[in-house]
């Protein structure tokens, strides 16, 4: 059986042997197999860092009250902007000692 196919890799025309063929030959067949491996690699890499950025924000989000710069980083406002809310009531924050806390109800409600 003689089937007609182009070579995924480089494209080339060649004739089959089986059905099931994808290659020319078997420097095509490594060469895709090892670009096929490098790409899982980038890819997992990839999804690595996108979980080293995003653990914030998850740790963030599992928190019952946040501190005003906790509140700009899992929003990316500035912290005038959150002075500014809390100033006109827009937000409700708690003072403790020195610092104002804001509760995740609060912030919850602001975009209600």
């Amino acid at each position: 059986m003689e089937v007609k196919r182009i070579c995924q890799h480089c494209g080339n025309g060649f004739t089959a042997q089986t059905s099931v063929t994808k290659y020319c030959g078997d420097i095509c067949a490594k060469r895709a197999y090892k670009a096929r491996k490098r790409a899982e690699k980038i890819e997992a890499s990839n999804e690595e860092t996108r979980q080293i950025i995003q653990a914030p924000i998850v740790e963030l989000q599992a928190k019952d009250f946040l501190s005003i710069g906790e509140v700009c980083s899992l929003f990316q406002v500035s912290r005038a902007t959150v002075w500014r809310m809390g100033r006109d009531g827009k937000l409700k924050t708690v003072k403790i000692g020195k610092r104002k806390f804001v509760s995740r109800k609060a912030l919850d409600s602001l975009f209600e």
